[in-house]
């Protein structure tokens, strides 16, 4: 069973959309109207209370139809026996509604009065729903609503089996049924009497009921259109009408009146449509029955005692005599029919006679037609009675029986009626409606009666008009022989109706201009105005003469003259009309006579005005006659002023105004006059004076027509409300035409002046707008009096609309309220803060009454016209944006609770439409969407708090958010974007939908409330529209295109929601790691693979693929790449540039010049921001600019004669504003691509960078993410934006898949880790690699390219080939590596020299690739590096840096050479310099690009070896590195830069060190390379010569960075010491002089740093960090390598021969000469060798923790982890596979720091047991002792002689200790792996030396023999286990 909700939605989307109903949804339709069969059939029939069911229910467990036994409590027990009780509805059905609205609306904690009154109204819901749903399948039969024969055919047959059935039985009886006092229908005396609806509103159940009864009524009409009505039908509606007519005695029920007119024309429709339907072949239902005729007739003719039943039956006896008619007419026509009996004719004739005696006609005019009730029915049931009454009308009065009638009626109409009246000033009772006739004569005529009815018929339906040759026949009989005014009047205002359409118009011009009638015609109107002028002139010509009355006939008539006047004008052919009435002067004749009728008067400016808005161009025309005969304006005092009336009395139009209309109640002149002189107004185009001229008007409308309105008295309401909306549109015009300038805040100062002093000021110095902004701004007149109309409030309003005649012209006065309010507050801020104190914002007024705020606010509810409800919207918009406070004086007034539900509603309602709002601003769901998105950001608590239903009694980020529990804009958008249904309606809904909701999740305030309320399993952030909308082709962009562009923001917003989630979600939580699962599942198109290993920590979970193979399947169904797909279109062009033609054509060139104008650009100009914030182009705006434009060049423009040019510009314009539209679609849509891209990078990126890692094969999804992204930017429809966007997501990609392969690759179930793990990367296959590096290359080589994007290209060719260069982990030593794999080689794959052999090829790949597109990269490449921004070099140069890794073949060496680029390079270093004190932006890019520049200097020197370094110096490398400035900058310096662009002082150290000093004493080593190869004794070497020279001319950079304190230096001070060092070890032996003291700063370093113990060496006490710590100890380490290495070239080379001991200073203390001693070098060979030891033995445990790894607790994990691995790299979620291999991997490291820590300190003891070992040889080959001591020191104080056996007696211990070093200790613990040292002391290279170093260890050997030894065959192992013979 379908149910009622579904199959109202599924008829309304199939039925009441835009566009034709699909075929799945036609077969959806029918499928749900089948199956809901049973249901409209036994329509509202619910089974009855049952006492086994009672029984049931009070026992507390239920069982409901397929579904488990339900348990209630006893307040459940107690609500479903009350709703039985109240709804006489069955228990069981009870709780069934119970567990409903739990689920509908969430009843815990709700009170039990609530309860029921949400299971009530759930249960009038569906009820509603099943009947509307009847309703609407009946209209879209009955109606022609455009939809197809066959679907229509099919719902007609569906019909009339239900109603042949017994449906309409049903209908009636349900109207009978529903309105007794009873449980069933309104409800019994002790039933509840009020239910709350579906938007949780408290509504009378009453009412809800007779709304049901109204649309049964409405169902009864239709289905006599689809089923013919039985004998039994008529009379059973008959009954129905009776009892219903005779509520109505007395009630002003709108809802009762409209039943009972459903009702009447049921017996309308089905007594006229039988007749009608009835064919020579086929005869009518009802006149097959003789008895029912004759039963019928005399019920119909019975008369009654109640008037007004006895009035309704009046009008079905109409009907019926007309049906007799018709059926007399058809039996006549028959042949094979008995003849009519007499007693047919004689029904008629009966029937006639009450009819014309009672004036049926009358009735029906006034009692049901101009009823407020009539007008405010449904508008397609309004239509369908016009029609039937128009059917009746003309089959009445095409009869012979009945014109007949008429005949005899009209000569008595003439007979009786007096001719003529005299129109006096005090007898005279204006016409509106009817009200002279009822004053006039006590019962009006038939004839009169008939005309009228005829003429409202046809007023409401025009087009029933179309050939109606009936009426026009009957026209020509009503219009003769007219002997006096009342019929003549009442004929006029017919054809003023019949001339409601162009062909009317066209023929009754004709009629009156003709001679069809004797004395009706225009010329009759004209003479008669001027007679009556022509009187009046004589009469004031002839003194003490007065002015003649005027006849009431004669004004009565010249009024309905007038208004077919209006009507001819208004409706006439365009062409045809111009020359209609050539002459008007004759109009304005009389209006300034006072004996004229002021209704007279009115109705001559109505004319007028008519001839204003049809004709424009006669506006100078009308002004000047209406400144020549019309009343003048004169402008007095203020009515409240204390000034002295004027002493003479003028007849003016306030005269007019206060003393005649006044009198008599009735304004109909002034009515007219205001309405004219704003139709004159709203047609001027010249704004220049700003409304100057018209400050006299606005003074009379607020002075004297406004101002005091309220305390008139009016004899027509309706005259009120007409008077109060001219007075509105005026002031609404002022404010729309006229802007407040710079020159009116000084203006006000002068008119801020006390009441009397402003009022004496001059007129013409007055401005109407500046006037009403003071109104305003200070609460005075025309504001009170507006929030007097609005004050009321939203239901009073609701209620006289619905129920008064005014109602509409009330709604009128309420919107314009609203929109000049809207107008005020547009304004206002720009003078406020000059006009303080005696004016106010208007916010500030209106706050000083909360209630006007609040009258405001409720019009929201309003939603029977939608403007209104923009209009509040808005104004709430503009409201909440100003006041602070405004949720707090909403929640003081108690008018919250109220709102939340009305704007709830309102959205609610918009979402329903059935039709495509097309402009956005005037979208009532939109505007509520921009309110609540504009306020999130506000102070809290704001109003998007307190529409979404946050808590505002707590802090707003612990609001606990439950839709199903509150009715608010949140649950009905989360409905709206559960089902996105009506997608090509509701299409911006769902768009700034998906933004609310992303910009809540956003907020810091809301963000964790709606993302908890998101994650849920109900919701899920609506991923699953990835598979509906996300991957949805697009709608076509020449059809659809806005459909299109909205279509893009909301997968947008989808993606960027969905990126929130997955960003910010608690992984801890569950809902929210579901909801992430579901989304990287939805996503990647992978299954859910749940797992966990381990009971102390939460659930991790992995995704999977569904497909079987893991191998090298592709992700076939990945959401991501198939949303990628659907971006890639070309962009839709938005250049400014026109069409050819318009471009060619005259005047053409102006839209540029408008388009381009920066003074036109600004506010107020032709460009404006949409709500999406977008820059558009304001079409109207740019209209009237070019209209301003061509008037400008050409002021003849608009004269008379060029109407051919005129066209031409008006032509060429059309082109223009064509242009432009296309250019905001096109501009849209490149907007909404981008934004859509944007969101889909968010998505990918987060996915990359934050939950790759629950995923399987992740590898492979970054590939394919990289190269789709590589595929789309090298696309031709790829634009710039978009190549940047894709870029940035590759760089992501690219990034992760450098991290990803050395994560943690163990199988999904495995507790234990391998070494295999280490090797067994997820690197990328070659070809995989070689295809990223293709398309990168493509991209690149783009042609649409620009620098910014090739940066970013750059930067991911660079990420590239770092992913590239490591195959294996670069942390983990490859030395560990091979002690690791020894128990692993039984498989090939493991080979390490296999994996170096693959890296080598895809390096040689990348080199070939490379090189097919060499000269192009490098073109590319190099005009950036050379002409390119300073960032742009800087990349470019690294970006050569890579290429000339790769280089195999001096290939991109030799073109860089070629093309004269190092040159460049060289001269750009020397040519650096800080002109500005390097305080700017750009010197800081400078910097950058200089550090670029000597890195890929010294990458040729590093990558080529000597000849790379000899390239470099035979191009001057040394000169020109000297000659660069900055070198020259204080070392310790940073850069400050200042940003102007801001005004704030930029903090931004640039370190000199790192990025300058650094990198040129790396350069300036390298380079001496070339000195190892020259002659050491060749002094003039030019390259020592060089460097020396270097060093020399920056002596002072080397003294500071010698003079750095070595037990403070950092690791790059370090380095730089190193450096240093390094290059004066090469050069400085050369130099003699000693003028620079660099060798004291050596020996002093090396004072300090071999005098240090073993503790200080080791651990650095500036460094907190081991890993810090350990970097440190390898730098110093290396340091002293170094230094030592200097000291050993100085004893070897330079015979320097140091003392055996001596005593330390500070090696930086001035002037102090100081060398290190044997005894200092023996205390450091010790301190290195306890080093050595320490380092030896935690390479051993670490080695040995490493191989048992698995065989370790958890808690021992932890420990190794806490004690090795920064906290940030693991989670507290990772499992224990985890947990090892990161452990394991952190070991690794450790492991392979110390082993270089070991291969350093051996260096180190090997140079410093040399040094030493140097002396002592040396020592035994003097004999002299004393000589031997003065030999190797330059000290003049000899060593004592007790100093050398010390020293001696402390170095032997230490060499024993070196030698006792085992293999276990420095070595690994396997076999074959011999990494330790041996140690040989003595003079000759033994055998033990020899098999130690075929063993693999390394020999260490303290002898100086080597010169006199000549090696025949050295065995070495360079690699364990292999041994090779050199």
């Amino acid at each position: 069973m379908v149910s009622p909700k579904q199959l109202l939605s599924t008829i309304e989307s199939s039925l009441l959309g835009p566009t034709p109903p699909t075929p799945s949804q036609r077969i959806e339709l029918i499928h749900c109207i089948r199956h809901s069969l049973p249901s409209l059939q036994s329509l509202l029939s619910y089974p009855p209370p049952k006492p086994s069911d009672r029984a049931q229910v009070q026992s507390r467990e239920v069982r409901l139809p397929d579904s488990s036994p339900i348990s209630l409590d006893d307040q459940d027990v107690q609500i479903a026996l009350k709703l039985s009780d109240d709804l006489n509805l069955n228990e069981i059905d009870c709780a069934r509604l119970l567990v409903s609205a739990n689920q509908e609306w969430g009843l815990l904690g709700r009170d039990p009065v609530e309860i029921l009154r949400l299971a009530a109204g759930l249960w009038y819901t569906e009820r509603r729903d099943l009947i509307t749903a009847l309703y609407t399948l009946l209209r879209a039969v009955v109606l022609d609503q455009g939809l197809e024969a066959e679907l229509v055919a099919d719902i007609q047959k569906y019909l009339e089996d239900l109603i042949s059935s017994g449906l309409r039985e049903r209908l009636i009886s349900l109207i009978k049924e529903l309105n007794r006092e009873e449980p069933s229908g309104l409800g019994g005396p002790h039933s509840e009497r009020y239910i709350l609806d579906s938007r949780g509103a408290l509504v009378e159940r009453r009412a809800v009921v007779c709304r049901e009864r109204l649309i049964l009524g409405h169902c009864l009409v239709l289905s006599i259109l689809v089923v013919r009505a039985s004998p039994k039908d008529v009379k059973d509606i008959f009954s129905a009408f009776k009892d219903s007519a005779a509520e109505l005695n007395g009630s002003n029920d709108t809802l009762k009146h409209q039943i009972s007119f459903s009702l009447l024309f049921s017996l309308v429709v089905a007594v006229i449509s039988d007749a009608l339907s009835s064919a020579p072949d086929k005869m009518s239902v009802l006149s097959r029955d003789a008895s029912f005729r004759r039963e019928f007739q005399d019920t119909v003719i019975a008369s009654g005692s109640d008037p007004i039943v006895e009035g309704y039956v009046d009008c079905v006896r109409l009907a019926w005599a007309t049906h007799l008619m018709l059926i007399l007419d058809g039996i006549d026509t028959r042949e094979n029919v008995l003849s009519a009996s007499p007693s047919e004719v004689g029904y008629i004739s009966s029937c006639l006679e009450i009819i014309f005696s009672n004036n049926v006609f009358q009735f029906f005019l006034v009692k049901i037609l101009q009823t407020a009730a009539y007008q405010n029915d449904d508008e397609d049931m309004t239509y369908m009675y016009n029609a039937y009454l128009h059917k009746l009308i003309t089959c009445f009065l095409s009869h012979h029986i009945a014109r007949e009638k008429v005949k005899e009626t009209k000569e008595k109409a003439m007979t009786a009626l007096s001719p003529y009246r005299i129109a006096g000033s005090l007898d005279y009772m204006h016409d509106s409606g009817l009200h002279s006739q009822r004053t006039t004569e006590t019962a009006p005529q038939p004839f009169v009666s008939l005309l009228e009815f005829a003429s409202e018929i046809y007023q409401k339906e025009p087009e029933l008009l179309s050939g109606n040759d009936v009426l026009w026949t009957f026209v020509n009989f009503a219009g003769e022989d007219h002997t006096n005014f009342q019929t003549l009047v009442a004929f006029l205002k017919m054809l003023s109706t019949l001339a409601s359409s162009q062909e009317g118009a066209s023929k009754i011009f004709e009629l009156l201009q003709g001679k069809t009638f004797r004395s009706i015609g225009w010329s009759t109107l004209f003479d008669c105005l001027a007679i009556y002028e022509e009187k009046f002139k004589q009469s004031l010509q002839s003194a003490g003469a007065m002015l003649p009355e005027f006849q009431e006939g004669d004004a009565k008539t010249l009024v309905a003259y007038l208004n077919v006047l209006q009507k001819v004008v208004e409706n006439g052919n365009p062409t045809e009309r111009k020359n209609w009435f050539p002459e008007i002067e004759p109009l304005f004749k009389l209006l300034s006579y006072e004996n004229v009728p002021p209704y007279l008067k009115g109705a001559l400016r109505n004319t007028i005005a008519t001839f204003v808005r049809v004709f424009p161009t006669l506006k100078d025309t009308i002004w000047r006659y209406l400144e020549q005969y019309d009343l003048p304006v004169v402008v007095g005092p203020h009515p409240g002023s204390s000034t002295q009336s004027m002493t003479a009395q003028v007849y003016d139009m306030r005269f007019e105004l206060n003393e005649i209309e006044a009198r008599r109640e009735q304004y109909p002149s002034t009515i007219s006059f205001l309405n004219l002189l704003n139709a004159l107004i709203s047609e001027e185009r010249d704004v220049s004076d700003r409304g100057r001229r018209f400050i006299g008007i606005f003074r009379f409308i607020y002075d004297h027509v406004f101002g005091p309105f309220p305390q008139r008295a009016y004899a027509d309401p309706c005259e009120k409300w007409q008077l109060v909306i001219a007075c509105l549109q005026h002031f609404r015009m002022i404010l729309s035409l006229y802007d407040v300038g710079d020159e009116d805040v000084d203006n006000v100062i002068d008119q801020s002046q006390p009441l009397a002093v402003a009022e004496s000021a001059s007129f013409q110095m007055q401005l109407p707008i500046i006037e009403l902004l003071r109104d305003f701004m200070s609460g005075r007149v025309v504001f009170r009096n507006i929030m007097g109309i609005l004050l009321p409030g939203v239901n009073s309003i609701i209620s006289e609309r619905n129920n008064q005649i005014y109602g509409p012209l009330l709604e009128k006065a309420v919107m314009l309220s609203l929109e000049i309010i809207i107008l005020v507050l547009e304004k206002d801020l720009t003078v406020s803060d000059f006009w303080r104190p005696l004016y106010q914002p208007l916010d500030v007024i209106l706050s000083q009454d909360h209630n006007q705020i609040v009258a405001l606010l409720e019009y929201v509810r309003y939603d029977s016209h939608p403007q209104i409800q923009q209009c509040s919207i808005k104004i709430m918009s503009i409201l909440s944006s100003r006041m602070v406070g405004l949720v707090q004086l909403l929640l003081k007034s108690n008018a919250a609770s109220s709102l939340i539900e009305d704007y709830a509603a309102c959205l609610e309602l918009r979402s329903e439409e059935s039709q495509i709002i097309e402009n956005s601003s005037e979208d009532p769901g939109v505007l509520i969407l921009q309110l609540l998105i504009d306020n999130i950001n506000r102070p809290a608590p704001n109003i998007a708090h307190l529409l979404l239903k946050f808590d505002l009694d707590t802090p707003v980020e612990r609001t606990l958010l439950q839709p199903k529990f509150h009715y608010s804009c949140l649950k009905v958008m989360l409905d709206i974007l559960e089902k996105l249904s009506k997608p090509d309606i509701n299409a911006l809904l769902h768009e700034f939908g998906f933004q609310l909701l992303y910009e809540l999740c956003s907020d810091p305030l809301t963000g964790g409330p709606t993302m908890d309320l998101l994650s849920n399993k109900k919701y899920q952030c609506f991923v699953k529209h990835l598979e509906t909308i996300g991957v949805a082709p697009l709608p076509k962009r020449n059809s659809t295109q806005a459909l299109r562009i909205s279509s893009l923001h909301q997968r947008a917003w989808l993606l960027k929601l969905l990126a929130i989630e997955l960003h910010t979600a608690d992984m801890a939580n569950s809902s929210h790691r579901e909801a992430c699962q579901s989304i990287l599942a939805h996503l990647f198109g992978l299954d859910v693979i749940e797992y966990s290993t381990d009971s102390n920590i939460p659930q991790s979970f992995l995704l999977q693929n569904g497909a079987d193979s893991v191998g090298t399947r592709t992700i076939s169904k990945s959401k991501v790449l198939e949303m990628l797909e659907v971006l890639q279109f070309r962009s839709p062009d938005t250049s400014t540039k026109y069409s050819q033609a318009v471009s060619n054509m005259k005047y053409g060139f102006l839209a540029e010049d408008i388009l381009r104008n920066p003074a036109t650009s600004g506010k107020g100009g032709i460009y404006y921001f949409s709500e999406r914030g977008d820059r558009l182009v304001d079409l109207a705006a740019f209209r009237d600019k070019l209209w301003q434009k061509c008037n400008a060049i050409n002021p003849q423009l608009s004269s008379f004669g060029s109407e051919v040019e005129l066209n031409e510009v008006s032509d060429t314009i059309q082109q223009l504003l064509r242009w432009g539209w296309k250019y905001n679609k096109n501009l849209e849509e490149q907007a909404a691509q981008l934004h859509m891209l944007t969101g889909w990078s968010q998505i990918v990126e987060v996915s990359a960078s934050r939950r790759i890692s629950s995923l399987e094969n992740r590898s492979e999804i970054l590939f394919q993410l990289l190269d789709a992204s590589l595929c789309a930017s090298a696309s031709t429809d790829c634009s710039l934006k978009m190549a940047t966007i894709l870029t940035q997501v590759a760089l992501t990609c690219m990034a992760k898949l450098r991290d990803e392969r050395f994560l943690c690759p163990g199988s999904l179930n495995a507790d234990t880790v391998t070494c295999l793990d280490l090797i067994m990367a997820k690197q990328l296959s070659n070809g995989a690699c070689n295809s990223i590096l293709f398309k990168l290359i493509m991209a690149i080589l783009k042609n649409e390219s620009s620098e910014a994007l090739r940066r970013r290209q750059y930067a991911l060719l660079l990420s590239y080939f770092q992913y590239c260069r490591h195959m294996l982990d670069p942390d983990v030593p490859m030395s560990v590596l091979q002690f690791l794999l020894l128990d692993e080689q039984n498989t090939e794959d493991l080979d390490l020299q296999k994996i170096d052999k693959e890296q080598a090829e895809l390096a040689r790949a990348n080199f070939s690739i490379l090189k097919k597109d060499a000269q192009a990269i490098l073109d590319l490449v190099i005009k950036d590096a050379t002409q390119g921004s300073e960032s742009g070099k800087t990349i470019s140069l690294y970006v050569l840096d890579a290429l000339i890794c790769i280089d195999y073949e001096k290939f991109f060496l030799s073109q860089l050479q070629s093309r004269g680029f190092l040159r460049s390079c060289f001269m750009s270093i020397s040519n650096h310099s800080y002109q500005d004190g390097g305080r700017s932006l750009d010197s800081l890019q400078r910097v950058c690009t200089l550090e670029a520049e000597l890195t890929l200097l010294l990458r040729i020197s590093h990558r080529y070896g000597k000849s790379g370094a000899q390239v470099l110096f035979s191009m001057g490398a040394l000169e020109h590195i000297a000659s660069c400035r900055a070198v020259n900058m204080q070392i310790k310096g940073s850069l400050r830069r200042v940003d102007a662009q801001f005004g704030r002082d930029l903090s931004v150290d640039v370190d000199k060190r790192r990025m300058i000093i650094a990198p040129i004493l790396r350069l300036i080593f390298s380079l001496t390379s070339l000195i190892d190869a020259s002659d050491f004794f060749e002094v003039k070497n030019k390259i020592v010569r060089e460097v020396m020279d270097f060093v020399k001319r920056h002596h002072f950079l080397f003294d500071q960075v010698l003079r750095e304190d070595v037990c403070e230096a950092d690791e790059l001070t370090t380095e730089q010491l190193n450096l240093v060092v390094g290059i004066l070890s090469k050069v400085w032996p050369y130099e003699e002089s000693v003028e620079y003291g660099f060798v004291q700063g050596l020996f002093g370093m090396m004072c300090a740093l071999f005098s240090r113990d073993s503790e200080s060496l080791s651990f650095n006490k500036s460094v907190r960090a081991l890993e810090n710590q350990r970097k440190s100890e390898l730098n110093t380490f290396g340091l002293c390598v170094s230094l030592s290495s200097y000291l050993y070239s100085l004893v070897t080379k330079k015979t320097l021969r140091l003392q055996v001991s001596g005593s330390l200073t500070d090696y930086r203390a001035s002037g102090g000469k100081q060398q290190p001693t044997l005894t200092l070098l023996g205390s450091f060979l010790s301190s290195v060798t306890t080093v050595l030891e320490r380092a030896a033995e935690e390479k051993s445990l670490l080695l040995n923790k490493i191989q048992d790894i698995n065989d370790l607790s958890r808690q021992e994990v932890d420990d190794i982890i806490s004690m090795c691995v920064q906290q940030d790299h693991v989670a507290s979620s990772d499992n224990i596979q985890r947990r090892r291999y990161i452990a394991m991997v952190a070991m690794c490291q450790i492991t392979g720091n110390r082993d270089q820590l070991i291969n350093l300190l051996l260096v180190l003891a090997e140079n410093v047991a040399n040094i030493i070992l140097v002396h002592f040889q040396d020592g035994s080959y003097l004999p002299d002792p004393v000589a031997a001591m003065k030999t190797i020191t330059y000290s003049t104080k000899p060593d004592s002689g007790e100093d050398t056996p010390l020293l001696c007696e402390k170095l032997i211990p230490t060499l024993e200790r070196l030698e006792s070093l085992s293999e276990d200790k420095t070595g690994g613990v396997g076999e074959q792996d011999k990494v330790g040292i041996f140690v040989d002391v003595g003079s000759n290279v033994g055998m033990a030396s020899f098999k130690a170093a075929v063993m693999g260890f390394r020999v260490l050997y303290f002898n100086q023999v080597a010169g006199l030894v000549t090696v025949f065959e050295v065995v070495g192992s360079d690699r364990v286990g292999n041994v090779t013979f050199h």
